[in-house]
């Protein structure tokens, strides 16, 4: 006889099986028993020379960027303190002295 395992949610241990799924009574919560197994993946975002990046690091733009709405550039070589990254296409969310709040791409910056 097979144990289930408790409910994710409720940590209740009366769970059942519907199928391809696990479903918990007392709370009704239903999940994937193939993902039982793996734990959520956490995302690792890297930098331009493949560094890791981590929420509060400081970067470095490594070339000149247009930023739309502006009339002037990011030039190349702008710190930037305290990022936090972000899923997305841009994933480093800032604020940049001059520029304000911004969203970069994680390929053009480097980590300081």
């Amino acid at each position: 006889m097979s144990t289930l395992p408790n409910c994710p949610k409720c940590n209740s241990e009366y769970t059942y099986e519907v199928g391809t799924l696990l479903t918990c009574p007392e709370c009704a919560y239903e999940w994937s028993s193939a993902a039982e197994p793996e734990l959520e993946k956490k995302r690792v975002w890297k930098d331009a020379h493949g560094n890791i990046l981590q929420d509060g690091d400081t970067v470095t733009v490594i070339k000149d960027l247009k930023v739309k709405g502006a009339s002037s550039v990011l030039k190349g070589g702008t710190k930037v303190r305290n990022i936090r990254l972000i899923d997305g296409d841009h994933n480093i969310d800032c604020k940049i002295e001059g520029f304000g709040s911004m969203e970069l791409k994680s390929e053009f910056v480097k980590k300081a």
